[in-house]
C-alpha cells in the first residue's frame, strides 16, 4: 500500500487488496464469522474496479479465508489462523489472538530414550531421555492441528505435573522462571496420512502446512522441538516484506 493507504502501483492491485484484508483479519479489526464491507465500499476505499475487489477475494476464498453466503455476502471463516513470522507464539496464543476458543486433546505421552533425531535438535547426548507429548488441537472444537512436542527430561517433567489436555506449555515454563529467547521455524507442505486424516476430519492426501520449530531458552539452551501439521483451510501465514 501506498503512504496514503491506496494501493501503489508496484505490486497487482489484487494482490495488495488481498494482504490488506489479510491483515484486518489478522489485526483482529474485523473478526471470524464477521461480513467483511460490500464490493461498492472496497471499490470506493481502494479506488480500483470491481474487477480487482472481486480477484482479491476469490482468491482468498480459494485460500479458505473468506466464505461467500448466498444471498447474504463474504464472510471471514471461523477457526481461520493468521500467524506472523517474526512473533514467537503458541497455539493457544495465536488461537485467542484470532478471536476463536482453544483447546486440545492428549494423544500420548511417554519418556523415552530411544529418538535420535529428536535428542539431536535438542542437542542432548546419547544416554539422555526426551518428554514426547502429542495433542490434537481444536479451534471452537473443530479439529485445526496435530502438535508433537520434544523437550529436555527435565523440562518435559514440569509439563507432565499439569494437565495436558489444557497446559499453555510456554505458561508453563514462565511460571517456573523459563523463559524462551528465540526460535528458529521451519514451514512445508505435506500430504495427510490415513491417520492424520482422521483424526483431523479430512481426506487422506489433503495438505497440510507441517511447521517444525525449535526454541531457546535465555542461555540459548534447546527446549523445545515441535512439529505441528495443520489443515491447510484452517491456518494461514502473513509476512511484511519491505524493500
Amino acid at each position: 500500500m501506498g503512504s496514503n493507504g491506496k494501493p501503489s502501483k508496484r505490486i497487482s492491485l489484487y494482490l495488495q487488496v488481498k494482504d490488506t484484508i489479510i491483515k484486518r483479519i489478522q489485526e483482529k479489526i474485523w473478526k471470524p464469522n464477521s461480513m467483511i464491507p460490500t464490493e461498492n465500499e472496497l471499490m470506493e476505499e481502494f479506488n480500483v474496479s470491481r474487477t480487482t475487489i472481486r480477484q482479491a477475494i476469490s482468491f482468498l476464498v480459494q485460500d479458505g479465508i473468506l466464505e461467500k453466503k448466498q444471498g447474504k455476502g463474504t464472510f471471514i471463516k471461523p477457526g481461520i489462523f493468521v500467524g506472523s513470522l517474526g512473533k514467537l507464539k503458541g497455539f493457544a496464543e495465536e488461537a485467542i489472538e484470532n478471536g476463536v476458543f482453544p483447546s486440545s486433546k492428549l494423544l500420548q505421552v511417554q519418556t523415552t530414550g530411544n529418538l535420535q533425531a529428536e535428542k539431536s535438535m535438542l542437542k542432548l547426548q546419547n544416554d539422555e531421555n526426551i518428554v514426547v507429548i502429542e495433542r490434537l488441537r481444536f479451534a471452537n472444537q473443530t479439529p485445526v492441528a496435530i502438535e508433537r512436542s520434544c523437550w529436555p527430561n527435565d523440562i518435559g517433567k514440569l509439563l507432565m505435573n499439569e494437565d495436558l489436555n489444557g497446559a499453555t506449555f510456554y505458561e508453563i515454563l514462565e511460571r517456573n522462571g523459563i523463559t524462551l529467547k528465540h526460535a528458529k521455524e521451519k514451514i512445508s507442505a505435506i500430504n495427510a496420512t490415513l491417520m492424520e486424516a482422521d483424526l483431523l476430519g479430512i481426506r487422506r492426501g489433503q495438505a497440510l502446512l507441517k511447521m517444525e520449530r525449535v526454541s531457546y531458552g535465555n542461555d540459548d539452551r534447546p527446549i523445545e522441538f515441535t512439529t505441528t501439521k495443520f489443515r491447510h483451510d484452517t491456518y494461514q501465514y502473513s509476512i511484511e516484506l519491505m524493500r
